[in-house]
């Protein structure tokens, strides 16, 4: 699949796999600026891109299980989506989970993101279908 993409900073980075297209889902996006994260604090980091997607795609920004797991940094509105008719810089919410500031500096690794497939939905209103669920929801399949 081919995306136009736009390098909005001589500081920016094209998204790439880690391990190649056939090992990974996401590529990693990189910060293009520096950025202090504060405990308990989100922070919008800059990519300096932007893309065009074709209708019918998503960009999907999810967390680094890494920074995750090292320095309990997240994504809070994980996963972000970027939609396809969106032209902005891609910026990044981060949270620190952890007790320490945590400093990003340009070129780190700070997200990855997966482009998507979704589909168009027209409503109908009408009667559901009966199942074996019903309204079961929360716990409803047992510890």
């Amino acid at each position: 699949m081919h995306v136009k993409i736009r390098l909005l900073s001589p500081a920016a980075f094209l998204p790439k796999y880690a391990h190649g297209p056939h090992e990974d889902a996401g590529m990693d996006l990189q910060a293009s600026a520096a950025a202090v994260l504060e405990p308990g604090v989100p922070t919008l980091v800059s990519t300096g891109l932007a893309i065009e997607l074709p209708p019918g795609y998503e960009a999907q920004i999810r967390p680094r299980s890494g920074l995750a797991l090292k320095h309990a940094i997240t994504l809070p509105n994980s996963p972000a989506t970027i939609d396809p008719g969106y032209r902005g810089e891609i910026r990044v919410i981060l949270l620190n989970l952890g007790r320490v500031p945590y400093a990003i500096s340009a070129g780190d690794r700070i997200a990855q993101m997966v482009v998507a497939r979704y589909e168009q939905v027209e409503w109908s209103e009408e009667e559901l279908a009966a199942s074996r669920r019903s309204e079961g929801g929360f716990g409803s399949s047992g510890r």
